[in-house]
């Protein structure tokens, strides 16, 4: 492999003697929060139940709660993919165990950081594994994300006014700007400077052309050893939200 190129996303899987794996499923079931129809697909896709955010509004304790009960599973995983909405999460998941389920929240502080620990989920895994290897994959993807400055304030990369674009990773702004493409590529090399195989683009509602078309070809050129996902998330608020792998 080596010789015909560079290997990366490499997975190793052990094969045990063939057995009747039915026998030895747990039910367990994924609950997670997410911003925008387009993610929120995704995650039916992918077998998840998902609890709706709404545009500067964090899901409730009931809200999350009743996806805990409806999944009728015993033991369930709870991905608030951000930070605001972790201790509506904690406490859904206290209500829950109360009642006799098994429950853990992963903290997940964005969207990508739980489609990255949705992705390596493997419900054939004891519960404790399952929840410590997605937990891993969703700390070992750095978020980032463009928005639009709804006030005027002081920021630590200094003053920004209504309308300027701001650019945040891992929760803090460290850019200001005028282009919403410009401010995505920045922190992007940014975030690639220290290493990244894997890129995930997450599209919002407002993401314009550049976005859309230019940044994946941009990245492509500029980064060509990494691999670029792009989904249409569909949400508000964020242009663009970013997940480095």
């Amino acid at each position: 492999a080596m010789a015909a190129g560079r290997p990366h996303r490499i997975r190793i899987t052990h094969l045990e003697p063939v057995v009747d794996i039915r026998a030895h499923i747990v039910q367990r079931a994924l609950v997670a929060v997410s911003h925008g129809p387009g993610v929120a697909a995704l995650l039916q896709d992918a077998g998840v139940a998902v609890v709706p955010a709404k545009a500067r509004q964090r899901p409730s304790t009931k809200e999350i709660l009743d996806a805990i009960g409806l999944s009728h599973a015993a033991e369930v995983i709870v991905l608030p993919s951000d930070s605001d909405t972790r201790g509506v999460a904690e406490a859904a998941a206290g209500q829950a165990r109360a009642d006799g389920l098994r429950v853990s929240v992963i903290p997940t502080r964005s969207i990508v950081q739980t489609l990255a620990a949705v992705a390596v989920h493997d419900p054939i895994l004891h519960f404790d594994d399952d929840v410590v290897s997605m937990t891993r994959a969703a700390g070992a993807t750095h978020y980032g994300a463009v928005t639009i400055a709804s006030r005027a304030a002081l920021t630590t990369v200094g003053p920004c006014d209504v309308g300027d674009v701001l650019g945040l990773v891992d929760g803090d702004i460290v850019a200001v700007g005028s282009d919403l493409a410009s401010v995505a590529r920045g922190i992007l090399d940014g975030m690639l400077a220290v290493g990244g195989e894997l890129v995930t683009l997450v599209l919002g509602a407002d993401a314009d052309a550049d976005l859309r078309d230019d940044l994946p070809e941009w990245l492509a050129s500029q980064h060509p050893l990494t691999e670029v996902v792009v989904h249409d998330g569909g949400q508000p608020l964020w242009p663009l939200i970013v997940g480095v792998e």
